[in-house]
């Protein structure tokens, strides 16, 4: 049986899609605009769209589809975890690893795995189970993974008010003048490419850190933080300040390096903090950088910078 949850309209204003972005509710906006769209929340008992304006005395609903049984497959896949306890998984992604099961991907991914060695939180269904946020199939690195529901919510929560760290490191074309940096430019689908994410005027607010960590001919070392998470955020960031990351062959070029054979982007997920959902103890992860990338760094000519 889904739980529904009820939302009365007081003081608040806006279109509907905004009003339940700004609630505490531990599902992601896709999710949410899935469900204006096929009734699973209703307004006064009335099916709306998603710029349905709220008014005062409105009464939204939200009730959850149930849950399938999941039709999943467990499977016996080695596992890089970096950290375990009974609420949560911290797994070290290797690159190539798709997170969760979609369309040309139904075995082998991440959830895949972590059915097997553990039993996952339910509140993002039967193909993401666990899973509170995703890193791209083609980058490497730290992922948190919930192993029970109250979890699941506590780390969304975290998310949503941008109380992780989430420390990348990204190898990019180009040499930086600047030591550091924030892109505030916001994403949203491509209009064309709907497969892509692009920066365009009217997207959701997207605001990335970066600091040069290392400088080689015709190319940089960053360290990147992320403010917020949207999809391919790095990637078409620094596709949009004219420094793509190395080896992306959606928003940069899939052109390996000289002498070096490529299987993804040159992007990897170093470093997660978080608040342990049940202790409140802050936990902070760091991991190596993967040996193909530093294999490739290894072929890189540094630049010797001058301190006078």
């Amino acid at each position: 049986m889904t739980k529904t949850t009820t939302i009365n309209i007081v003081d608040q204003t806006g279109r509907i899609d905004a009003i339940l972005a700004k609630e505490n509710l531990p599902y992601s906006r896709t999710t949410l605009a899935d469900w204006l769209q096929t009734g699973h929340i209703l307004v006064n008992g009335v099916q709306v769209k998603r710029a349905y304006k709220v008014t005062t005395g409105d009464t939204i609903n939200i009730v959850p589809p149930e849950i399938a049984t999941t039709e999943i497959v467990a499977e016996d896949i080695p596992l890089d975890i970096v950290y375990e306890d009974d609420d949560i998984l911290i797994v070290n992604k290797p690159q190539g690893m798709v997170v969760h099961p979609a369309a040309g991907h139904s075995s082998g991914t991440l959830v895949n795995a972590l059915l097997f060695h553990a039993p996952l939180s339910t509140i993002n269904g039967e193909f993401r189970p666990g899973i509170v946020h995703r890193i791209d199939r083609d980058t490497s690195g730290l992922l948190m993974v919930a192993k029970n529901d109250q979890a699941h919510q506590a780390l969304s929560a975290q998310l949503k008010a941008h109380k992780n760290d989430r420390i990348y490191y990204a190898l990019v074309r180009g040499e930086f003048v600047e030591n550091s940096g924030t892109i505030n430019a916001p994403i949203s689908r491509h209009k064309v490419d709907r497969k892509k994410q692009a920066v365009q005027e009217g997207g959701r607010e997207a605001i990335t850190h970066f600091e040069v960590l290392s400088r080689y001919v015709g190319y940089t070392l960053l360290k990147v933080s992320l403010e917020t998470g949207r999809t391919h955020q790095i990637r078409v960031h620094m596709t949009y300040i004219g420094h793509p990351v190395i080896g992306d062959p959606v928003y940069g070029s899939a052109k390996s390096l000289p002498g070096v054979t490529l299987k993804g982007q040159m992007l990897h997920a170093k470093t997660l903090s978080l608040t342990q959902p049940t202790t409140g103890k802050e936990l902070v992860f760091n991991s190596d950088l993967p040996a193909y990338f530093e294999a490739a760094l290894a072929t890189l000519t540094p630049i010797i910078q001058n301190d006078n």
